[in-house]
């Protein structure tokens, strides 16, 4: 067996048990926080016991941890557990919030891509001088500043003060392609649609960005002056090779850990920003799971952290195969 097939193999046997130990641990975190979860399911201190003896053998509350776990894990997995606060299939829950996560990544990936990887390279081009240490203290305070915090003074500027944004609503088109409303504006060249929906999302996207921004332009910087420091770049100097042309393998060099990071960060966005949704009003998957902490609907929790964490863990193998694939030594 060849070592990337060994590689790709101790990957895929991580792969199962990563997502089954997230899961157990989140039932049982959910599961022995005191209180009677039936009666807050029912109504509270109001329910009628009848309706909460029903919701216990509905449940299954009554049997030990472990088998309302397979219970519970069975239903999730065939589609048919029903949220006893929603009174909504989970997964259907789930699907029906993706689009608006999916909407606010693809807005925040973006703004990843076109603002930190430029700002790493021109402070490290410009290493040491003034240039340089603002790009280094933005990115400093883009890692340092809360995002609540971010997200109310942008709202003050943008939407209160100088109202370039709004807060209300999702805009949708009167049609589905792929049942992603920005992807399906650029597809029919629906540009009032697409108008629409940058106007809605560009603050959010901006906010939950921010400190993904400074954190790879430092990244791009430090890899990018390490590769400047290889004998490769030595020798085109020595041989009078225009800039252009070095500089260009050298930022080729220098983007195998930043790949290996945006792919990471592309997962993290993709998997639901809890703080962004719930103060912009998006109703995505990181709202979905504030909610049904708020009202201990540990059932639908559990079915978003699943999602979560396949989507996580899958963009996180394929991430490392393909480090993997560029870099050969990542395999033993």
């Amino acid at each position: 067996m060849t070592s990337f097939r060994r590689f790709l193999l101790r990957r895929m046997l991580t792969f199962i048990p990563t997502i089954v130990g997230v899961t157990i641990v989140t039932f049982i975190i959910a599961a022995v926080v005191p209180g009677n979860p039936a009666k807050l399911w029912a109504g509270g201190e109001k329910a009628s016991p009848e309706v909460v003896e029903q919701i216990i053998k509905e449940y299954r509350l009554d049997r030990p941890l472990y088998e309302q776990y397979v219970f519970f894990m069975y239903k999730l997995l065939t589609n048919s557990m029903v949220s006893p606060v929603t009174f909504n299939y989970v997964w259907d829950e789930i699907l029906e919030r993706l689009p608006v996560t999916i909407q606010l990544t693809l807005f925040s990936f973006t703004y990843i891509i076109l603002l930190g990887i430029p700002l790493g390279i021109i402070s490290a081009l410009k290493r040491d001088t003034w240039i340089d240490a603002v790009i280094r203290i933005l990115a400093l305070i883009g890692l340092s500043t809360p995002i609540f915090w971010l997200a109310y003074l942008l709202i003050y500027i943008f939407f209160v003060k100088y109202e370039l944004t709004s807060l209300a609503g999702t805009p949708e088109p009167p049609y589905s392609i792929t049942g992603i409303p920005l992807i399906d504006a650029i597809i029919k060249l629906d540009l009032a649609t697409f108008r629409d929906i940058v106007y809605r999302y560009w603050l959010p996207a901006l906010t939950l960005a921010y400190p993904y921004i400074g954190f790879v332009a430092r990244l791009v910087r430090n890899s990018f002056l390490d590769a400047m420091s290889l004998d490769f770049v030595e020798y085109m100097d020595a041989r009078g090779l225009p800039p252009t042309w070095k500089y260009r393998h050298v930022l080729r060099n220098s983007l195998i850990p930043v790949v290996t990071a945006l792919g990471l960060i592309f997962g993290g966005l993709l998997t639901g920003a809890p703080i962004t949704e719930t103060i912009f009003s998006l109703p995505g998957i990181g709202k979905f799971l504030l909610d049904s902490i708020n009202n201990y609907d540990y059932l639908g929790l559990m079915g978003g952290v699943l999602f979560v964490g396949v989507i996580y863990v899958t963009i996180n193998l394929i991430v490392d195969v393909t480090y993997a694939l560029i870099d050969p030594r990542v395999r033993y």
